[in-house]
């Protein structure tokens, strides 16, 4: 996934890019700032740590609800919903991950985007990070590390790691579980926002 977002952006020309990512995306990203620093301006790491950790047993239960949407073959995200209620009670996590959700123009049906099967064998490995040895490879340009509250992925513990891996960075805590995103959109924007100004 690093080398697919490093190719996009060579292909497109960014120039001055901060790149965004929560959760795989933020270690996605973290691995493109530490493989190719040269490629972006800034990063922001959304409830993720560059360190192995295992995944919470809810992924294993949403693509379960994703797999069966497919499965049964729904054609309005409502249906969709309802399925997912079943794994999931929080409103706003279900409404972000049918997010991904697209109506497929020769079924009439709704699919997802993600590859399921894919997420599915091989989640035991998804939570990984590639680099082992903050002393061989840092990102030292502006960083910011937002952290949901209620949320294990970037504990105290992860700290001193994260400060070897990106020496910069700076962490701001949001009232919300994993989910940041979704469950404190306004707390979310405005730790961005903040960061992006000052960065200019």
């Amino acid at each position: 996934m690093a080398e697919d977002i490093e190719d996009f952006i060579s292909e497109q020309k960014l120039e001055n890019a901060t790149l965004i990512g929560h959760s795989m995306g933020a270690k996605t990203a973290m691995t493109v700032a530490l493989r190719s620093p040269n490629l972006i301006e800034s990063l922001i790491s959304v409830d993720n740590a560059p360190i192995d950790a295992a995944l919470q047993s809810d992924f294993g239960k949403y693509i379960r609800g994703m797999q069966r949407i497919e499965d049964i073959g729904v054609k309005r995200q409502s249906e969709a919903d309802e399925i997912l209620k079943e794994y999931e009670t929080s409103l706003p996590i279900r409404q972000f991950l049918l997010t991904n959700l697209f109506r497929d123009p020769q079924t009439g049906l709704q699919r997802f985007r993600l590859p399921l099967k894919f997420l599915a064998s091989d989640l035991d490995n998804m939570a990984d990070f590639p680099f082992r040895n903050p002393d061989e490879v840092r990102f030292e340009k502006p960083t910011l590390f937002v952290r949901g509250t209620k949320s294990h992925y970037v504990s105290d513990d992860a700290l001193p790691v994260i400060g070897r891996f990106f020496p910069t960075f700076e962490l701001r805590d949001i009232e919300a579980g994993h989910w940041v995103i979704s469950e404190n959109p306004e707390a979310f924007k405005n730790v961005v926002v903040e960061f992006l100004q000052k960065k200019d």
